[in-house]
């Protein structure tokens, strides 16, 4: 949420970064109901005055007529601020809705381009490799060795669901698990295991709502969202509350299935595990305060980087323009891994820094010394990394001749020294030992 004074005291700027932002927001409706509601504040207050001021005089007038009269008369003083009190209740609920419909401003070195054909390449690290032998995409991969079960995942959930099977799935766990600890024991972070369900003020501190409720899993009757990202829960954490001098930066890392409403039309994407439903996510979320975000942003893009460049796999670092930048971030970078059998750079990260259009909306401040008064964190947060993006790189990447492919060394003490992947046992009949 941006700072109402901001959008009183510099329209102007709030106009053009919209344009920039090739998006429209209710300014001039924001505008009027913020005089309205000074309008109001002031009247309440004079009327207030008025009504304390009186009721002080009728206190010396003797019993009589004009006593009566001066009773009747603040009486009705009383109802009339009974009255605006409810119109200013209205008025700044109306206010709070129209605030949530406009998005973070973009830094000013961010980008400026009408959609994502202006996102910049900052740069590349890694060669993609080399083939002697016809590459092939994971779904192919995938199917021969029996490693992703597409038609059971359709049968169960239907369509844009999977099943992983085998050691496909135990990579993604051997994944999983390594991104923690590399982010706990070399970066930094705290591991969270936040709730996969949550409130719809949570939603709505990440920006998430109103906005976006299309896309996202909901319950009517208990009024909960399935999360599309561990940044929601973890986010919200220290909603509502004021952290004491000290604490300031916090880490966090969690794990979490996220879930989401695909709406693709048929082509590519349809193909594989690209864009699905329900796929699990390593997230970093940070909490800074103001004057370090544009270092912690820094870091936060290495530390996801770090995953990949020890998995060593190819990827570019794109910064997203102002026509393709999120609702809620003031910057934005991805990492896109390079999938030589799907021909195409895939997203595994997006690292964005919010300033305080977070904070602002979740009400996380933090006080800067003992006495101080509170201000408004800043929030950032960027995956490190997403599956399945991440296995489509392996399988892409790894693959050899025979359709196997090899397990990259930094995930083989997680994988049991194994190396290789290769075919898996039709029905999951595995050998058993004889007892």
């Amino acid at each position: 949420m941006l700072d109402l004074r901001l959008i009183r005291e510099q329209t102007d700027l709030v106009r053009e970064a919209l344009v920039k932002l090739n998006t429209e927001a209710p300014i001039d409706a924001i505008l009027e109901l913020d005089e309205r509601r000074r309008q109001l504040i002031a009247e309440v207050e004079r009327l207030k005055a008025e009504r304390n001021a009186e009721s002080k005089r009728i206190g010396r007038l003797p019993a009589g007529p004009e006593r009566e009269q001066a009773i009747a008369a603040m009486r009705a003083l009383g109802d009339r601020i009974e009255q605006l009190d409810a119109e200013l209740a209205q008025v700044e609920a109306r206010l709070e809705e129209l605030l949530l419909e406009v998005p973070n401003l973009p830094d000013p070195d961010v980008p400026v381009g009408p959609d994502d054909s202006a996102n910049v390449v900052v740069r590349h690290w890694g060669e993609p490799r080399t083939f002697d032998f016809p590459v092939r995409p994971h779904w192919e991969i995938a199917e021969e060795l029996r490693l992703i079960d597409f038609a059971r995942g359709v049968k169960v959930s239907g369509s844009r669901f999977y099943v992983l099977r085998g050691d496909l799935a135990r990579l993604q766990r051997a994944l999983i698990t390594w991104m923690i600890d590399l982010h706990v024991r070399e970066h930094g972070y705290f591991e969270v295991y936040p709730p996969d369900l949550v409130r719809r003020e949570a939603m709505v501190g990440t920006g998430n709502l109103p906005k976006f409720g299309d896309n996202l899993y909901h319950d009517e009757e208990t009024d909960l969202w399935l999360i599309p990202t561990a940044e929601v829960p973890v986010t919200n954490l220290y909603r509502d509350e004021i952290l004491p001098p000290g604490v300031l930066p916090i880490y966090l890392v969690a794990h979490t299935p996220c879930f989401r409403k695909e709406r693709v039309s048929a082509g590519r994407d349809v193909r594989g595990i690209k864009r699905v439903h329900q796929f699990e996510k390593v997230e970093m979320v940070k909490f800074v305060e103001p004057e370090t975000s544009d270092d912690e942003l820094t870091s936060l893009l290495g530390n996801a980087e770090d995953v990949l460049q020890r998995l060593e796999l190819p990827y570019r670092v794109v910064q997203i323009c102002t026509g393709d930048l999120s609702f809620t971030a003031a910057k934005k970078f991805d990492l896109e891994v390079w999938a030589p059998g799907s021909q195409e750079w895939l997203e595994v990260s997006s690292c964005s820094n919010f300033r305080d259009f977070q904070a602002r909306r979740a009400n996380i401040r933090y006080r800067p010394a003992e006495g101080a008064r509170p201000q408004y964190v800043h929030t950032l947060n960027g995956s490190g990394l997403a599956l399945p993006r991440t296995l489509i790189a392996i399988m892409e990447n790894y693959q050899q001749p025979d359709g196997s492919f090899v397990v990259p060394e930094v995930l083989r003490p997680y994988m049991g020294g194994q190396e290789v992947i290769g075919p898996q046992p039709a029905y999951g009949l595995v050998p058993r030992a004889v007892s």
